[in-house]
């Protein structure tokens, strides 16, 4: 399975921009191969939370009408990233999966809020994580801070996700973080992980890139820069399977005991 990600620069409150250009980078990845495409966080508007009323989609629109188009004419999968959407009168940080038919089979709206770039000021946080499938594997979908929280990727690894995907805005001054906590959720829950980060910088904070593909024994098989790049891996669910024999984490598991 061919999986591409799509670490970008974001326009900061400038989500037709961002479309053109996300539009243009999914068009590469599919002329190069990919089955399924995946985003970074909160790509449509960055974080300019105090204008959302203003640029948010609303409902997932136009972003799931767009995305939408671009998987059914490219017949490609594309796991969304997150974007700013307002639901009611709430406003969220919202994943979404769409498949090569053009259908949304998954969304996700980000449970944990950064505090420290004023998520839980501006927006409602969701209060469940579930896998789906895709391409004939079980995902599983967490964004940014969530990588901070193992329970959150266990519980997904449970439900049987042999690929974990994180898509974030991580700043490089915790990029040494950003690298551990992904490497220990991989050799933890027996999975891969594949993490799409934006690369530039916003009012506020400098992003890292260095998105990463690590396999299910923690051994990175590809790390992205600093700059914009599309890159492609390929993943083998048999992998999940052979490591998840070979060491039988799972099957030992006492639960009983962590209460």
């Amino acid at each position: 399975m061919k999986v591409a990600g799509i670490q970008m620069d974001v326009a900061l409150g400038r989500p037709a921009v961002n479309r053109e250009r996300v539009a243009e980078k999914i068009r590469e990845a599919a002329s190069r191969g990919a089955e399924v495409v995946i985003l970074p966080e909160m790509w449509n508007t960055g974080y300019a939370l105090t204008r959302l009323e203003e640029i948010s989609d609303v409902d997932a629109e136009p972003s799931s009408s767009f995305l939408s188009g671009l998987a059914k004419e490219l017949v490609v999968n594309i796991i969304a990233g997150s974007i700013s959407s307002k639901r009611g009168d709430n406003f969220y940080n919202h994943a979404f999966v769409v498949n090569k038919h053009g259908e949304i089979i998954h969304t996700y709206d980000k449970i944990h809020l950064f505090r420290l770039m004023d998520e839980e000021k501006y927006l409602r946080r969701g209060n469940k994580a579930e896998t789906f499938a895709l391409a004939g594997v079980t995902w599983g979908l967490i964004i940014c801070y969530d990588l901070r929280f193992p329970e959150l990727a266990r519980k997904l690894a449970l439900e049987g996700a042999a690929v974990l995907v994180v898509s974030a805005q991580w700043p490089k001054v915790r990029l040494h973080h950003w690298r551990s906590l992904l490497v220990a959720r991989a050799i933890e829950n027996q999975q891969y992980v594949v993490a799409v980060n934006r690369v530039g910088k916003d009012d506020k904070n400098v992003f890292a890139g260095h998105s990463l593909v690590i396999d299910p024994l923690g051994e990175i098989l590809y790390e992205a820069g600093e700059d914009e790049e599309i890159f492609i891996c390929d993943l083998s669910a048999r992998k999940v399977q052979e490591v998840r024999h070979t060491i039988p984490v799972f099957q030992d598991r006492i639960p009983d005991c962590y209460r």
